[in-house]
Formats: structure tokens, sequence, C-alpha cells
């Protein structure tokens, strides 16, 4: 029997919830996380050619792609406050909706994962697959910044406001200039880095965000890193986030399709995969696993 995998403290999670996407999928076992690292446990023991559908946040879906063997098709139900994976993957954002639509009918699509090994002064300390983005720098430090206020009741996770105030604390610290402080080994120098495995990168509420316009779950790995980014220049990176362009400015570094992407840090940064911190790290070799994840999502 096909099994349902659940975070009951992802963001738009509820027991009513749960059991209307159980009535569209009909048959299923359902099983509740109790923590982390329990969704990759759970994703480990399925059957090569049994659906596995995940109802959770990014969190969780990264998770699952760290446990699940290979032939196994992985559904993903957006749960979370943001759901970047599913919605990338064209479900729609409700999980009721997404479950009713590949319950109707379903297509099989194989898509490529990230994968990055990374170590801090010489120590591994991150060996980990991810579905949508990474990044070294501002966006984990946003991150890191996020997950210290806490868990709203029923262990949920701050939303976008949260993100937005944040995000404008940091650009205050850091005076809205951030200098180069990590190398892309064979392509130069930079402020931070977005490493992307589709296109966007992530949501800003409804708004999706180019950090990467040409990345596809089909192919290598994209990088968009900023060689230095001051006050000056934040209105016309951010209208690129929202509207991209084609062309490249000269202060931004960008990589298309690339198999392995090699980073080193001046000091140690913070490491995020798919909105999850790993800590900080001083260098970091990112690879693409081409072809290594079935998914299932609603037939064009």
């Amino acid at each position: 029997m096909p099994r349902l995998i659940v975070n009951p403290n992802a963001s738009r999670v509820t027991p009513e919830l749960v059991a209307a996407v159980e009535r569209e999928l009909a048959d299923v076992e359902t099983v509740l996380t109790r923590g982390r690292g329990h969704a990759a446990a759970l994703a480990a023991e399925a059957e090569p050619g049994e659906p596995l559908y995940v109802l959770s946040g990014d969190g969780g879906f990264n998770e699952v792609v760290n446990g699940v063997p290979d032939g196994v098709p992985v559904a993903f139900l957006p749960g979370g406050g943001t759901s970047v994976l599913p919605r990338a993957l064209g479900l729609p954002r409700d999980a009721v909706a997404a479950a009713h639509a590949l319950a109707e009918v379903a297509a099989g699509r194989t898509i490529s994962l990230g994968h990055v090994e990374a170590s801090l002064e010489g120590e591994p300390v991150a060996d980990r697959r991810f579905t949508f983005s990474a990044g070294i720098g501002l966006d984990a430090e946003l991150v890191r910044a996020v997950d210290r206020l806490g868990r709203r009741a029923g262990g949920r996770r701050p939303g976008d406001v949260a993100f937005a105030r944040e995000l404008g604390r940091l650009l205050l610290a850091h005076r809205a200039r951030f200098g180069p402080t990590l190398t892309v080994v064979g392509w130069g120098r930079a402020a931070f880095a977005l490493v992307a495995n589709c296109d966007p990168y992530s949501y800003a509420g409804r708004v999706p965000l180019h950090a990467a316009p040409e990345a596809t779950f089909e192919g290598g790995l994209d990088l968009a890193a900023p060689v230095e980014l001051t006050a000056a220049r934040i209105p016309a990176a951010a209208l690129a986030l929202v509207r991209p362009r084609p062309g490249r400015p000269r202060w931004l570094l960008r990589v298309h399709d690339a198999d392995e992407l090699r980073i080193e840090c001046d000091r140690p940064l913070p490491l995020q995969v798919d909105g999850e911190d790993l800590g900080d790290v001083t260098a970091a070799t990112f690879h693409a696993e081409r072809g290594a994840l079935d998914v299932l999502v609603p037939r064009p």
C-alpha cells in the first residue's frame, strides 16, 4: 500500500487537512513524523515502484530525498509556509488540490538533485542532498536568523513577514554592503553564493524569486554569486530576482548547468540547503546528481 508521510508540525498541516488529503488519495497508510530525521528513516522503508506521498514543508521534503531508495516515485504535497519544491514542480499550492490532481492523473518525471559535501577547517560537517537550492553566506545567514526566532505554537516556523523583517536587520547590520568573502574555484571572487537546482530559487509569498532563471530540474546546477553588493546595487538586484533580464551584470558571477562547483571561504560562513541551516563551513563542493529522483506530478 502507498504510504503518506506527514509532518504534523509543518506550517499548514492540521488534522483536518490530513484527513482531506487522505480522502483524495484513497488507499494510503498515513505515518506522522516524530522529530528531526524521522522522515528520512520512514522514506528509507519505501519499496521500489510503490508511490510515496509526503505532506510537509521543504525541510521534510529534504529529509525524504536523503533517505528514499532508488526507484521509489515520490509525490510532494505542500504543507509548509512556502513549499518551494512542489510549487516549482507545478503542483497547486493547496495540498488538497495537489492530492486531487495526483489522484486523478499523475505522470512520472525524473529530476536531478544537488548534493553538497562541506567542511569546517578541514573537518567534514555536511554531506547532504538538496532539491531546489543551497547557499553560502547571506541567504544562509537569513535562514539562521529566522531559526533563532524559535518556533510558534505547535512547532511551526515563522512565515514570510519574519523573513522580511530579519532580512532588513541583516542589511542594517552589514550596512548594506557585502564585499568578497569566498572564492568560486575557477570562476572568481564573490560576496555570497546561491546554488540552484531549479527556477524559481524560492518564493516571497506568491512571488517567485529567480536567482538563476535558466536552472531546470533536468539539468545540472546553476550559480548566482554577486562579486560585491552595495546599497546602490541592492534595488537592481532585488528587481532582477522578480523580473530577470537576459545577460549578466558585471557585478554578478553566473554559472549554468554545472556538474560540480567548488567554493572556498575566507572565514567560516553559514551554509543552508532547502532552507535548512547546516552550520558554518570553510569549503564546500556541490555536485549535480543527474536523473537521481523519480517524482509524481500532474499530467499536462
